[in-house]
């Protein structure tokens, strides 16, 4: 994956970016939170974009229970899918396609989350996976709910869906 921050491709491997932005933040004593979450949005036909973000929040503990927001930092990545590739007639319902979507985004959402796991350990930063999944049974992406929740903590990690998903709601739907 090509990693962008602030208009500019990440030449290096993201571990080591992510080390080097930790160790900055760390060093002014602000209290760090990674929330990794994807989205896509339909081209054309079976063809879609998808965003996956790393967003990393900032606090400062002021002391005496103070505790104020330091901003937030996007770290993303686009891509194309074709979900007809496999397909022999080129046929399939959306409804069908949103279940095999919404579980490929917690997919991807999870591929990075192992990729950088190691250093959230070492440096005891908290992860949370963003799934863009709505609660309501009104809306198709509930059709996921179960498989794509099971799937997130079957990998053993914190997870939030809508309306708490940012990350995967609001930030990867903007670089959609």
């Amino acid at each position: 994956m090509k990693w962008i921050r602030n208009h500019k491709v990440i030449e290096e491997p993201i571990v080591d970016y992510l080390e080097k932005l930790f160790d900055e933040q760390l060093a002014n004593n602000h209290i760090l939170k990674v929330s990794i979450g994807t989205d896509s949005q339909k081209i054309k036909g079976t063809l879609y974009k998808f965003a996956t973000v790393i967003l990393i929040t900032t606090t400062e503990d002021l002391g005496g229970g103070v505790i104020v927001g330091r901003g937030g930092m996007i770290i993303s990545a686009t891509y194309n899918h074709d979900f007809m590739k496999k397909e022999t007639d080129g046929r399939k319902r959306d409804k069908e396609l949103v279940n095999e979507r919404m579980v490929f985004e917690v997919g991807k959402s999870i591929e990075v989350a192992t990729q950088i796991a190691e250093l959230l350990d070492l440096y005891e930063i908290p992860l949370e996976i963003h799934a863009d999944i709505n609660p309501s049974p009104k809306h198709d992406s509930n059709k996921a709910l179960q498989s794509a929740v099971g799937y997130i903590l079957g990998m053993g990690y914190d997870f939030k869906i809508k309306p708490e998903s940012f990350a995967a709601s609001n930030g990867a739907d903007k670089f959609c």
